[in-house]
Order: C-alpha cells, then structure tokens, then sequence
C-alpha cells in the first residue's frame, strides 16, 4: 500500500518539475532568453572571482 503512495508520488514530482520549468516561458525562444540570462548570471559571477585570484 505504502510503496504504491510512493509511486505515485514519485511519479507526480516527476510530472511537476519540467511542467512548473515551462510554465515559466511560452515558447522555446523564451527557453532559450532563459537559458542564456542563467549563462550570463553564472560567466559574471565567475569573471568577479577570477579577478580575486590574480598570481
């Protein structure tokens, strides 16, 4: 019984998870805005650590 729940369970956070991703954008051109803002957010932050580390 208990091991059942847990399938379901499972399966429904599997189901939810890409479904709440793109509920975020309508389109694959916002996907992709999406995508390329997380890239920019994480090539800016490394470039301010880099700094930090001169030899």
């Amino acid at each position: 019984m208990m091991n059942s729940v847990l399938k379901r369970m499972g399966l429904i956070a599997l189901l939810a998870g890409p479904l709440a991703f793109l509920s975020g954008c309508n389109t694959m051109e916002g996907v992709g805005e999406d995508t390329q803002e997380a890239g920019e957010a994480i090539e800016s932050e490394a470039d301010e650590h880099d700094d930090d580390n001169d030899y």
